[in-house]
């Protein structure tokens, strides 16, 4: 009796692995990833353009496979000046939201990305007019307006992609179709710019980062195959 309980114990146990290991051969294990990124495109073009600073970047939680969530943060500092005005626009913005990954988890594998996302972003700056002048028909005026603070209101779509080139280290960039909620300073004054968002005299601003992505693991998930889908086919009718 006890040798024929230890062959059953046996034979379960041995059914049992062979299950584990049927399902880990049909499955792909993808590590689950907390994301840091900085964005180097707004750094490197200050060499070219002195008047425009942008420093940004942003954490993700992936929550699945599929599916993260981003918290996105910087700064900037904007100078602009032509014939009649000078203008300075300077602050820091946040931006929340979800990315969607779309490419199918055992081609992305958790090192590869190719997906949209959606954004909430809040901008609070100063800005300020340090000199301007205005000719009419008594003459030649000028003046300056003093910084005032505004909190500014927008939406972003944010199609990208994201590539691995080494172990954890990922490149990647994002585009950003932004349209404006409120710029925060009303309908009758606009601003030149606005951190985070872009020309503020516009409801809609487009704009790109590239960003380098420092990866850290911190779960795996076993994700199965979707099944293929077979389309049947009638056989055609026979004509008596």
């Amino acid at each position: 009796m006890g040798r024929i309980s230890a062959y059953y114990i046996s034979l379960l146990i041995i059914t049992c692995n062979l299950s584990v290991t049927a399902q880990v051969k049909d499955s792909i294990k993808i590590p689950l990833n907390i994301r840091a990124a900085f964005d180097f495109y707004g750094p490197v073009s200050y060499f070219t353009d002195r008047n425009n600073l942008s420093i940004e970047g942003f954490v993700a939680v992936e929550r699945n496979e599929k599916k993260s969530f981003v918290l996105e943060a910087g700064y900037q500092n904007f100078k602009y000046s032509q014939y009649n005005y000078s203008y300075i626009s300077k602050g820091a913005f946040i931006r929340g939201g979800i990315d969607f990954n779309l490419m199918q988890p055992f081609l992305a594998e958790g090192k590869y990305y190719a997906g949209v996302g959606l954004r909430y972003g809040m901008s609070i700056y100063s800005s300020e007019f340090p000199t301007y002048k205005h000719e009419n028909y008594w003459g030649i005026g000028a003046g300056s307006i003093s910084p005032s603070v505004h909190l500014a209101h927008f939406v972003e779509v944010t199609p990208g992609i994201r590539t691995e080139i080494f172990k954890n280290v990922c490149i990647g960039w994002n585009i950003r179709l932004r349209l404006m909620i409120y710029p925060g300073t009303g309908k009758n004054l606009k601003p030149v710019s606005v951190p985070g968002y872009g020309d503020g005299a516009k409801s809609f601003s487009p704009g790109i980062n590239y960003y380098i992505v420092l990866s850290i693991p911190y779960k795996h998930v076993f994700v199965k195959p979707e099944p293929e889908k077979v389309t049947e086919t009638q056989p055609a009718s026979v004509k008596q």
